[in-house]
């Protein structure tokens, strides 16, 4: 069994996805990680040093070599990583997929004490413009996370609740 937890960033994807793997007794495994000690920089250097075209390119690349070769994994994957190239079609080809869905209220108040450590926001100053683009984003991705096999709601909810709600919907 191959599970494949999706959503924005600061969805709760890598911390529901260590604690889900524990309590199926699946390894762990989280996409950004992998990239890195497989490029042997961080997402943040990737994508100043060699820029976001070679980092999707090499993400979608990663993401088909994980699906290929692991079982019994839960995989957390970036927040973009379905929106580019043929990935939403590969991950549903090959596992199955929860959509980890968060409110823009949800997302800001997670990002905003760690914006310098994430690319795609590093940027931003003002927090209404951090709101305005946090919403235009998930808007814009909205598309991609909806074709998951599952969405569950994380507003709220805590890390046992999500993934008992995950647990629920796997099929035996």
């Amino acid at each position: 069994m191959k599970i494949v937890l999706l959503g924005y960033m600061a969805s709760g994807k890598s911390v529901v996805g260590e604690k889900l793997a524990q309590a199926l007794k699946l390894d762990y495994i989280d996409l950004d990680s992998f990239i890195e000690t497989n490029e042997g920089m961080s997402i943040s250097e990737i994508f100043s040093e060699k820029g976001e075209i070679y980092f999707r390119i090499r993400e979608g690349e990663y993401l088909q070599i994980l699906l290929n070769t692991v079982n019994n994994t839960v995989i957390s994957i970036g927040g973009g990583t379905p929106c580019y190239g043929k990935n939403i079609e590969f991950i549903k080809e090959q596992s199955l997929s929860f959509y980890l869905k968060a409110s823009v209220s949800t997302i800001f108040n997670r990002v905003k004490k760690e914006i310098s450590k994430r690319p795609l926001i590093a940027d931003f100053t003002d927090p209404e413009l951090l709101k305005e683009y946090i919403a235009k984003h998930l808007f814009e991705r909205n598309n991609y996370y909806q074709k998951a096999d599952f969405t569950v709601s994380v507003d709220k909810k805590t890390i046992d609740e999500i993934c008992l709600e995950i647990k629920e919907r796997i099929p035996n």
